[in-house]
């Protein structure tokens, strides 16, 4: 941190997710600071969100939760008395379901005219497929972000190794869109409704790909330009001990680098020569296999080559750079012991073992409503109906 105050302090959000992007959202945006609810519905209705384990999203640390039955008069009455004392609004219910639920961004807006209501669904609001289901994979195919990607064997998309839709065209996406409406909304005092798409998120992610086509009618596809393996020295390769070097030499003087470190000098002329890939790319290959992996990241690591080893999570965990930079830390779960985690990397984050981390299994559910004037009678009430927990 370069301040002693999070930049997101005094930011309240709640939180109607319980998976996916949304939570990813608030999950980053706790990070930063904000106080994030975690608004879950009441136990009779435990069945329709997926509870995750005790570890995930970095075991809801900076976070506390409130059940309410938002189907009843009383659920939503307390939610949005909630929401008149709020900033921030995530939910990621299919379109339309809100405003059946009579939380829709009108109804928050009549009570907390400020508030931002950020919706993340897989398609948006609109469009014919609005309402179809779907998960990271299908925003990544739709997206023509698989196509792009490597090729299996037997011809098909490589799956990911990471929920690339889910996290950047999804949460990195409502965060930026949130943070850029509370902006907003300090020279305008309003708020706003932020309709986040994940699938236009990684539309967003392939833009240099798809506007190469629009300007020159240039098909997209795996090795079939610069970022996506054309040339010999933007791959991958294998080292005498199985290990793999990722190579993105792309400038003209990292290039000539990187052929002297192989002892490939006689390339060092001829970096888009596209009758020389192929010569180039196995003169490399068989370079590479002379040499374990990390004496290779040794050698050309720190000589300007843009070399680096591909590394596995156990690896990733003992990395040097990471260490140093702070990446992980440790939390105390109330139930679960000490929880090992990826601390809260982005810039300007909090100090993520500071965050207390509470059992989500026991909600605030009292202290919450109680912190926004809803008395002791009227609480007491709301739970004899059963419609808050």
């Amino acid at each position: 941190m370069t301040t002693d105050r999070p930049l997101l302090d005094g930011i309240t959000v709640l939180n109607l997710a319980s998976v996916g992007p949304a939570v990813r959202a608030a999950r980053w945006l706790a990070d930063w600071g904000a106080d994030i609810i975690k608004v879950g519905p009441v136990p009779r209705d435990a069945g329709v969100e997926i509870t995750p384990p005790a570890y995930a999203y970095s075991a809801h640390r900076g976070m506390r939760r409130a059940l309410l039955d938002l189907k009843s008069d009383g659920g939503r009455d307390a939610f949005l008395q909630l929401v008149a004392h709020a900033d921030v609004v995530i939910e990621s219910f299919r379109p339309g379901v809100v405003d059946r639920l009579g939380i829709g961004y009108e109804a928050l807006r009549a009570v907390n005219p400020r508030i931002v209501l950020c919706s993340t669904t897989g398609f948006g609001q609109t469009g014919p497929r609005a309402q179809w289901a779907g998960h990271d994979l299908n925003y990544l195919a739709v997206g023509g972000y698989l196509h792009c990607s490597g090729r299996g064997s037997d011809g098909s998309p490589a799956l990911p190794g990471a929920t690339v839709a889910d996290s950047a065209g999804g949460g990195l996406h409502a965060v930026a869109a949130i943070c850029a409406a509370l902006t907003a909304r300090g020279t305008t005092g309003e708020g706003t409704h932020l309709d986040v798409s994940i699938a236009d998120g990684v539309l967003s992610l392939m833009s240099l790909a798809v506007d190469e086509y629009l300007a020159d009618g240039t098909e997209p596809e795996p090795r079939h330009g610069l970022l996506t393996g054309r040339y010999a020295w933007y791959d991958l390769y294998e080292a005498s001990d199985g290990g793999w070097l990722a190579v993105g030499a792309i400038e003209p003087r990292f290039f000539a680098n990187l052929c002297h470190g192989l002892g490939c000098d006689q390339w060092a002329g001829q970096q888009y020569d596209d009758d020389a890939i192929d010569a180039m790319r196995a003169d490399f290959t068989g370079a590479f296999a002379s040499r374990p992996r990390d004496e290779w990241v040794d050698l050309l690591g720190p000589a300007d080559t843009c070399v680096t080893a591909v590394l596995d999570v156990p690896e990733l965990l003992a990395d040097e750079q990471f260490r140093a930079r702070g990446a992980f830390t440790e939390v105390t779960h109330p139930t679960a012991g000490t929880i090992a985690q990826v601390a809260a990397p982005l810039a300007g984050q909090v100090d993520a073992a500071g965050l207390p981390v509470r059992d989500m299994a026991r909600p605030d559910t009292d202290e919450i409503l109680a912190a926004v004037g809803v008395g002791a009678d009227r609480l007491a009430s709301l739970r004899a109906e059963g419609v808050i927990a």
